[in-house]
């Protein structure tokens, strides 16, 4: 029991919940497979614990939940995501931005500009933008090729 025991741990640490199923003998190393007294199975009792790994993985892999998409919170007050610059682009024509105005990122992501000082007129079209956090949870985007940014706060 204690053999099964490692054996199924060393297959759940590592990939056995992949797609296909590889024996012992491929997943362990020479020394593993000798230390684990494997080497010491008949061909019919490895095959034996082979098929019992399998359906022990498959079923195992049939009970864990799907894997959900990690949702981008960066810019959000409470946000607990990763944080560091978002790079993304503005579609269509752009002429700039003034206070209270909205922009849609290619992303899917909308900001909201919130500095009254902040105005910048341009007459682009598809530019890059970069939002970046600044200090006490204040986020900035720029335009590429100026040097104008706005303080934003992310609505969606």
């Amino acid at each position: 029991m204690l053999l099964i025991s490692f054996v199924l741990t060393a297959l759940i640490g590592g990939s056995a919940l992949a797609q296909s199923f590889s024996s012992l003998e491929e997943r362990m190393t020479e020394a593993e497979f000798k230390a684990a007294g494997l080497d010491k199975l008949t061909p019919a009792e490895l095959a034996a614990l082979n098929a019992f790994v399998r359906a022990e993985t498959s079923e195992l892999a049939s009970t864990l939940p799907a894997a959900t998409p990690a949702v981008d919170q960066r810019g959000f007050h409470s946000s607990t995501g990763p944080d560091g610059a978002i790079f993304s682009s503005i579609s269509g024509e752009f002429r700039g931005w003034e206070n209270g105005q909205r922009f849609k990122l290619d992303n899917g992501q909308i900001w909201k500009v919130t500095d009254s000082t902040a105005r910048l007129r341009v007459n682009l079209t598809d530019p890059k933008v970069t939002i970046e956090p600044g200090a006490f949870s204040a986020w900035y985007l720029k335009v590429e090729g100026y040097n104008s940014r706005a303080r934003v706060t992310r609505i969606k």
